[in-house]
């Protein structure tokens, strides 16, 4: 079966064998009720459930409707609250990874998005270092951990603000840096477009840029990569 069709959504279940990673559940505007049926017809396909963007009074439904059928497979659906999501995951990566995929912050209000992505990496069988609050603010942070950052494959930047951390970080590794602009400023940050431009026009060599706040689009990308 290739899909299976719910009236409100059709689940792709030939996601997985086309591109090696099973449909991820977009939350955000879907009901409670909506999430959890399509949780359901991934789970009963024996597919993985990653489900981001979701509040936490919609959490609270799904996690109780999925319980039972998570049970069954000897899994348990839980809700991360700083990612916005819900994860279940009882059946295996088929074809796991040992290389590291490192998720640096610049900031601790920059931590939901870096939780997304490092919760993307994670659903998708990859090992995570989490390097959180080292912004350009104070350097000596980031130089404190840099050596930690250079053993992983490919690294994920997340900062707001001016977005000026990847661009110090693509001069201090030899790894992809993936870099994903936040919507935390003040005014002049323009709701993260100022951070997205500066990424943008970054002069380092080796950094890619993803949308504002969109930590499963960096986590993922930084998954196939590591996969490679």
């Amino acid at each position: 079966m290739d899909s299976v069709d719910l009236g409100h959504t059709t689940v792709d279940l030939a996601r997985l064998a086309r591109t090696g990673a099973a449909e991820v559940v977009f939350g955000q505007n879907k009901t409670a009720q909506q999430i959890a049926e399509i949780g359901a017809a991934l789970l009963a396909a024996e597919q993985n459930l990653l489900a981001t963007r979701v509040e936490p009074d919609k959490a609270q439904h799904i996690v109780a409707q999925l319980s039972a059928q998570a049970q069954a497979l000897d899994a348990v659906v839980e809700y991360n609250a700083t990612a916005s999501a819900i994860v279940c995951r009882p059946f295996a990566e088929p074809k796991p990874v040992t290389t590291t995929i490192a998720i640096v912050s610049a900031g601790t209000s920059d931590g939901p998005v870096a939780e997304e992505a490092a919760l993307t990496c994670e659903f998708l069988g990859n090992p995570v270092l989490r390097i959180n609050d080292v912004g350009v603010a104070g350097l000596h942070r980031l130089l404190a951990r840099i050596e930690e950052i250079r053993t992983a494959r490919v690294v994920i930047v997340v900062a707001g603000m001016e977005g000026a951390l990847p661009s110090v970080l693509g001069g201090l590794v030899d790894k992809p840096v993936i870099a994903v602009p936040t919507s935390v400023g003040y005014g002049a940050s323009f709701g993260g477009v100022s951070a997205l431009l500066g990424m943008l026009n970054s002069c380092a060599s080796g950094v890619s840029v993803v949308n504002i706040d969109n930590g499963f689009g960096a986590g993922y990308m930084a998954s196939m990569i590591n996969r490679l």
